[in-house]
């Protein structure tokens, strides 16, 4: 996950020490004569190795986490769908998003925030997500293809094709994933989620900032979006790599597959929004 609690600062903060919290009867050194001010250097018993959990996670357990969410998610995005009821007016088709959507959308945005300073709990919250998520999608998914046949096809395809791509290229090492990298696409995130509060509060009053629309400012709106997401991608390959290098316990698979599932949920509906703008013109 794309999560700003979770880099390398928060890693090499964890086995930072003081140097009042050295090991136990560390000496100061010197003799009873010598100044306050003279230090002697410490006894080591040599380098220490870095912690590691007794069952660590493993890249592919993350990615084998991922697909038992995806299973779910897709599970409940076929609930969500055929609990769409579609109707005619004449030659035109639409559906309506169930009263029960809101609910679902609220349990798995909670479920994300507690699991966000709880991993730990990542592995009960992770399925919950899926299934409340994946319901609203499949919803959702319904709603659009109602009135743009065949457009949930093309954005499953679309996310498919860029999960791929985004994976290939952090692979072969042609996307790094640098710390300037890094600082850019979590502070590009965390100002589009203030955006969307602030649209969000704005909106109460009968006004809209979010461009909508066909226009070439909404379609290009998107676009950075949907890049935006896809950068995040980087970010959770990037915090599985690391996570499994330093030796994490075997319970942040799940908080990484959660990750990686927000984050490809956010990118799928962009790109939805995204080829309904593009067929609108």
């Amino acid at each position: 996950m794309a999560n700003p609690l979770l880099n390398d600062k928060a890693f090499a903060k964890a086995v930072e020490k003081t140097p009042e919290q050295a090991g136990w009867a560390a000496p100061k050194g010197g003799s009873a004569t010598d100044s306050s001010t003279t230090w002697n250097a410490p006894i080591t018993d040599g380098p220490v190795s870095p912690w590691r959990s007794a069952n660590p996670m493993t890249a592919n357990g993350a990615m084998s986490a991922t697909l038992f969410l995806m299973v779910l998610l897709v599970g409940a995005a076929t609930f969500g769908w055929s609990s769409v009821q579609t109707v005619t007016d004449g030659n035109v088709s639409a559906g309506s998003i169930p009263s029960w959507a809101f609910t679902a959308m609220i349990v798995g945005f909670v479920s994300v925030i507690i699991a966000t300073f709880k991993p730990t709990a990542a592995r009960f919250l992770a399925p919950v997500y899926a299934l409340a998520e994946g319901a609203v999608v499949g919803a959702i998914s319904k709603v659009f293809n109602i009135q743009y046949p065949g457009i949930v096809l093309q954005a499953v395809g679309a996310t498919i094709g860029v999960f791929v791509v985004m994976l290939t290229l952090y692979r072969t090492g042609i996307l790094r994933v640098t710390d300037k990298f890094r600082r850019i696409v979590i502070g590009a995130t965390l100002g589009l989620a203030a955006f969307y509060l602030f649209s969000f509060i704005v909106s109460l009053f009968g006004s809209s900032l979010i461009p909508t629309g066909s226009s070439g400012m909404s379609i290009g709106f998107s676009v950075l979006v949907a890049g935006l997401a896809a950068m995040n991608l980087a970010l959770d390959f990037d915090f599985i790599d690391k996570a499994e290098a330093a030796g994490a316990p075997k319970h942040m698979e799940w908080f990484a597959a959660l990750g990686i599932m927000v984050t490809l949920v956010w990118l799928y509906l962009e790109i939805l929004r995204l080829l309904a703008k593009m067929r609108d013109r």
